[in-house]
């Protein structure tokens, strides 16, 4: 098994639920992931706009973009053996409306956008999401573990 990490952010549907980012982040460390920089802030456009500039040609770019400058979010540097792939498990499927119950957005999710929290889907995905919220000094751990 290959050591990881990944990017997860609880994003503003649940930074406005009481509760709900204690609850990931306790259902991130029981999974045996280590949470190794965390931190809560309030996007402006132009930082949404970068980091989900890949979806700039789609129809729902404008929308998500205003929904994550909405309320503050977590992101949260994640690591462990497949981090990636337990993360996206632990997530559930992007539909909160169809995941099932006992993953995070079958449990604090709503829809496709409001799905609670956001995951890296490759490795390389991680690296440059980890480096748009986290520099080395907000990370625990030796630099040369950095992805």
């Amino acid at each position: 098994m290959a050591l990881e990490r990944t990017l997860c952010i609880v994003k503003p549907d649940a930074t406005a639920k009481a509760g709900a980012v204690g609850e990931i982040l306790r259902r991130v460390e029981q999974a045996g992931l280590r949470i190794v920089g965390v931190k809560m802030l309030r996007l402006t456009e132009e930082q949404a706009r970068g980091f989900y500039a890949v979806h700039k040609a789609r129809p729902f770019y404008g929308d998500l973009v205003r929904f994550m400058t909405s309320v503050t979010i977590v992101p949260a540097d994640l690591e462990g053996e497949n981090a990636i792939a337990r993360w996206r498990e632990l997530m559930g499927p992007t539909d909160a409306a169809k995941a099932p119950k006992g993953t995070i957005r079958g449990d604090l999710g709503a829809d496709v956008e409001r799905n609670a929290v956001h995951g890296s889907d490759a490795p390389e995905t991680a690296r440059v999401e980890i480096a748009y919220f986290f520099n080395a000094t907000e990370i625990a751990g030796p630099v040369e573990a950095l992805p």
